[in-house]
């Protein structure tokens, strides 16, 4: 028998009843073998795509076809990344996965136009070359990303698609002999990259025993029923985050293309750009990202309403004062993930399921090393055809 309390739609457990809602897993399950098929399959047309632009010196084409492969790039982070949301809101029963997922939506469309500093930070990364070259350089970056993206989608492993994406650019800058800017990959993205999980588990590690200490002789189930309402607005604050600064990142790649060709001077980030990743990043985010959202929600740390509602706050202010204060890209799925055992360390260590973390940093080490050299590839093999 199902639990009555169960919400309707998607659910977290394992059991299935005939004619019953499918579990997330189960939802997972569905499409992906065919997915993962048509994914070297599409990075091969759009090589194919590549080498015959810069053989024939179609540069408006190149730079239409860098645009899309970029908005493409800003779908499969929204459903890649949807999950870090409203995963612990799921988990919790705060909110049904479909409720869930168009809350996060909106809210990802929202944080998009909020924004564009991290836009400009991503843009100065790299200084391709002029032209078709520099187009290659950065479609490269991006098919790298994207297929990181893809492969970690496919094993459920929640890696960082904003560190994905800077690995694919930077690959290609040094495959095509680029300048990188390494001063700032060090100060905006490397640094972060480190400190934002730090920052995410300490603090969530104390907003969980502050939640602790404050209602710590009151009933705990109305505490539970309490923190359930107060988990939908944290929620929509991680979403907002998450928008404001996973769409920037697209927005940088379509400016340093624009800069690349003439059609912009690097300065401001036009409105059609701005509109367009917000409504991939929306569009990909209520696609869903089941798989991963069953890795965070369940498998970190088993989560009650109070913890998912400290994480989520915790993850929400570090990600607000990375984009506003040191404009920097950092990752909306480390930061959560390390807010999540943060709150979950409060309980006992041996509640956070280690093992399953320590899959997750290993994604994470790997994510930027290895979309550069899926990137470079991808540079190379445009380069040789297109020569």
């Amino acid at each position: 028998m199902s639990d009555p309390r169960q919400p309707r739609g998607a659910t977290l457990t394992k059991d299935a009843v005939p004619g019953a809602d499918p579990s997330l897993a189960e939802q997972a399950r569905r499409g992906p073998s065919k997915f993962w098929l048509a994914m070297p399959a599409g990075v091969a047309l759009v090589i194919l795509l590549g080498a015959i632009g810069v053989r024939s010196d179609a540069q408006v084409a190149m730079l239409i076809l860098v645009v899309i492969v970029s908005l493409v790039f800003d779908y499969t982070n929204g459903f890649h990344d949807a999950a870090n949301a409203i995963a612990t809101s799921v988990s919790t029963r705060a909110l049904t996965p479909r409720a869930a997922l168009l809350m996060a939506a909106v809210m990802n469309m929202v944080g998009a136009l909020l924004g564009t500093e991290v836009a400009k930070t991503i843009s100065e990364v790299i200084e391709p070359p002029g032209g078709l070259h520099g187009l290659t350089v950065v479609a490269a970056g991006v098919l790298g990303a994207i297929t990181w993206n893809l492969i970690t989608w496919f094993f459920g492993l929640p890696s960082s698609s904003s560190h994905a994406l800077i690995g694919g650019v930077v690959g290609a800058g040094l495959a095509s002999a680029s300048l990188v800017h390494w001063s700032k990959v060090v100060d905006k993205v490397a640094i972060p990259m480190v400190i934002s999980p730090i920052v995410g588990f300490v603090l969530a590690y104390l907003v969980m025993l502050a939640i602790l200490w404050i209602f710590r002789r009151s009933h705990p189930g109305k505490v539970g029923r309490r923190f359930r309402i107060a988990q939908t607005l944290s929620a929509a604050s991680m979403a907002l985050g998450h928008g404001l600064q996973d769409a920037q990142k697209t927005m940088g790649i379509i400016v340093l293309a624009l800069v690349t060709t003439g059609h912009s001077d690097g300065e401001g980030v036009p409105l059609w750009v701005i509109l367009s990743c917000a409504g991939a990043l929306s569009l990909g985010t209520y696609a869903g990202g089941w798989r991963i959202m069953r890795t965070l929600g369940r498998k970190v740390i088993e989560l009650d309403p109070p913890k998912g509602f400290a994480a989520e706050a915790t993850a929400s202010v570090v990600l607000y004062a990375a984009a506003y204060i040191w404009h920097a890209p950092i990752s909306t799925t480390h930061t959560i993930t390390s807010a999540i055992m943060g709150v979950g360390a409060t309980k006992r260590l041996s509640a956070v399921r280690w093992g399953v973390a320590g899959n997750i940093v290993v994604a994470w080490v790997l994510t930027m090393p290895a979309a550069a050299l899926v990137a470079a590839v991808v540079y190379w093999l445009v380069h040789l055809f297109g020569a």
